[in-house]
């Protein structure tokens, strides 16, 4: 149980950091990129890929969610 629950803890911490940086990320991303004055197609380009972060981030909650229901039983 207590590799278990070392487990639960460490996927809680990368879905944290995976939102984070992906938060961080996606400001940098569009402050830089309407500074240097991008094309549209290459802002767009820094949403879909911080639109993939925060999917995997979700992937990763939904993981952690799973494992503690079966830590329950």
């Amino acid at each position: 149980m207590p590799q278990q629950d070392a487990e639960i803890a460490r996927k809680g911490r990368l879905a944290a950091l995976v939102i984070a940086g992906t938060g961080i990320f996606w400001i940098l991303a569009t402050l830089i990129g309407g500074g240097l004055g991008l094309d549209q197609r290459v802002r767009a380009l820094f949403d879909l890929m911080a639109l993939g972060g925060f999917v995997f981030a979700l992937v990763l909650i939904y993981q952690l969610w799973r494992m503690r229901q079966g830590n329950r039983r």
